[in-house]
């Protein structure tokens, strides 16, 4: 078991950055695959990054490329999204995800359904 926990969030402008903090407890996350996802209001929850948390393999969605970046603290059990020249968008709230066995998965890792444990997400809004 896995609880995870977001934080960092808040109104930014366009251009600006955000660093967001996901802390994970409970269970070791040597297999896990660590994920953020956004869902803005009536959209579906969409990948933006991954990371396995025993090699540091990261994996983004096209569109957040070159502007944002995945990483983790194993000391801390700590994942971060820097969020930089953020684009003005609806808000979203964005999710610190878990899947248990990642680290035995080449893809997938952009699938919501794959991921075991969610935190209650953290809000991000951007204004132009």
């Amino acid at each position: 078991q896995v609880h995870l926990m977001e934080s960092g969030g808040g109104l930014v402008q366009a251009g600006g950055s955000l660093r967001l903090s996901c802390a994970a407890s409970g269970s070791s996350l040597d297999s896990y695959r660590m994920a953020w996802f956004r869902r803005a209001p009536g959209k579906r929850r969409d990948f933006a990054a991954s990371i396995i948390w025993n090699n540091g393999i990261t994996h983004y969605t096209d569109s957040v490329k070159g502007r944002f970046t995945i990483s983790r603290d194993t000391t801390k059990k700590m994942v971060y999204l820097q969020m930089n020249r953020l684009k003005p968008e609806q808000p979203a709230v964005y999710y610190c995800a878990a899947d248990r066995s990642g680290v035995f998965v080449a893809d997938g890792y952009g699938n919501a359904a794959r991921y075991d444990y969610w935190g209650r997400g953290t809000q991000v809004t951007v204004s132009s």
